[in-house]
């Protein structure tokens, strides 16, 4: 039996029973024919758009084995998305690929971290180039990439946002701009949002209006949580001004009078892409400015074109921030991040010295350069807006088809779509959401879901997405709820 399919599939050598060698030989002489596919072959099953990319052989441990040394090895508190996982070990643009060369249109772009695709031949030739050079120095050093990155992104900010710190995470990068605002303002009581989400650091954990993220220990001293302006399941609908009076309550009950900032996501990421309702920060960024504080906008999932109508998220209010903390999509899954601020608060933080070990180094800064560069000669931003446009029109026609669906709502790429049993109770579905997401898995489309109940998918994929991409996706999601 081994002679006759060894023979059959091009594969030779071995003898007996198939050995690991001789079975990685059969499965990678049948890769081509296997990338092509769906994740499960059905007629039933909506076809994936064609996409010319044949996956490298894959010889490592097989996914059960990675699953034990997961659990061996690395944290408990990890967690997988779904309940027969998937393991990926290679991505082409907004596609990825298990081990077996199956490929799945990806949707949620590494938890909005891949921008403008899994190794953009640009992104990836500019690290590569940058690695042949020197990997690693520091800013105790003259280097050319950090230096004429930080002007290439400042320049790409409204008014007077011009010093650049760069850092390795979104959580490295919110908790320097809350240490901005207090040194800057001398005051220390920040305020943020139920729902949002802005790291896991012993500092950001303060700021997170979920208690999900919130390890039981004491945490929070200074932060306090005004009503989240959500136009879905909020109080007052769309009525951001209405919102904003909460805010001015606040910092007359629960603060001296005077803060050091507000930080808010523009479109809340994690709490299931939840956009500020209308004219929300314009109203608190004068309370806030009015007691001392500054505004920090938390751009780590909005920026970079990716809600379609404007380059940064906070531009769709109307509003220019004190600091812009931003991440995520800013390396294209490198870890970089920074923080944007004015010269006057960068000045704050000269009284001592400030130092990052991997903060903007050669590789990452090269890598973020090129992401700028495609963004820009690509044309990202206005893909957004066109394809975003598109299948929100497709999710809120297959809202009236389906009831489960409460909510289709965000911008650009950044989209939610919420799942509740009853659309008058908005009792969040959570087993319905969970059990849409595998069949989903298992016909190709990986989603991602948020929300304080896990209800809402999170449709964020990279921003080379496609028009035939949004109605295979919407397609799939069809299928999927009338499977219910």
């Amino acid at each position: 039996m081994a002679a006759f399919l060894g023979k059959a599939l091009g594969v030779t050598g071995g003898s007996g029973l198939l050995g690991r060698n001789l079975l990685n030989q059969a499965r990678n002489s049948c890769r081509a024919f296997l990338s092509s596919l769906p994740a499960v072959e059905s007629t039933a099953t909506p076809r994936m758009p064609d996409f010319a990319h044949l996956p490298a052989p894959y010889t490592g441990p097989s996914a059960e084995e990675v699953i034990s040394l997961r659990k061996q090895f690395l944290s408990p508190s990890l967690f997988l998305h779904f309940k027969k996982p998937v393991m990926v070990v290679e991505g082409k643009m907004q596609y990825l690929y298990d081990e077996r060369g199956r490929r799945y249109l990806d949707a949620f772009a590494g938890i909005v971290t891949v921008s403008v695709g899994h190794c953009h031949p640009a992104v990836t030739e500019a690290i590569n180039r940058q690695n042949q050079l020197l990997q690693h120095t520091t800013t105790i050093y003259l280097n050319n990439q950090i230096a004429e990155y930080a002007k290439e992104l400042a320049d790409r900010m409204p008014g007077n946002l011009k010093v650049v710190y760069f850092v390795n995470s979104g959580s490295e990068a919110n908790d320097m701009a809350i240490m901005m605002a207090r040194l800057y303002t001398g005051n220390w009581d920040i305020i943020c949002l139920r729902n949002a989400y802005h790291g896991m650091s012993i500092g950001t954990m303060g700021t997170c209006g979920q208690h999900t993220w919130k390890q039981p220990m004491p945490q929070g001293f200074g932060y306090h949580h005004a009503l989240n302006p959500d136009p879905y399941r909020g109080a007052f609908g769309d009525d951001g001004p209405r919102y904003a009076a909460d805010v001015a309550d606040l910092i007359s009950a629960a603060t001296p009078g005077q803060v050091a900032g507000f930080v808010a996501e523009t479109i809340q990421g994690v709490g299931g892409a939840v956009p500020l309702a209308t004219g929300y920060l314009p109203e608190v960024y004068k309370m806030i400015r009015g007691a001392g504080g500054v505004c920090i906008a938390d751009e780590v999932q909005t920026g970079f074109g990716r809600t379609g109508s404007h380059y940064w998220g906070f531009q769709r209010q109307g509003v220019i921030p004190d600091i812009v903390t931003m991440a995520k999509g800013i390396g294209n899954g490198l870890p970089l991040a920074a923080v944007v601020t004015t010269p006057e608060i960068a000045a704050s933080m000269a009284s001592r010295l400030h130092f990052n070990t991997y903060g903007g180094n050669p590789v990452c800064s090269a890598g973020g350069r090129a992401v700028l560069q495609v963004v820009d000669t690509e044309r990202r931003q206005q893909h957004c807006a066109e394809v975003g446009a598109h299948l929100v029109e497709r999710l809120t026609a297959l809202a009236a088809k389906h009831d489960i669906i409460g909510d289709v709502r965000g911008a650009g790429l950044m989209l939610g779509v919420e799942l509740v049993k009853d659309r008058k109770t908005k009792e969040p579905a959570k087993a319905e959401t969970a059990a849409v997401m595998e069949s989903m898995k298992d016909m190709g489309v990986l989603m991602g879901k948020g929300g304080l109940h896990g209800n809402v998918f999170r449709i964020k994929p990279p921003m080379c997405f496609s028009r035939q991409d949004a109605d295979f996706l919407v397609e799939v999601m069809d299928l999927a709820i009338s499977r219910l």
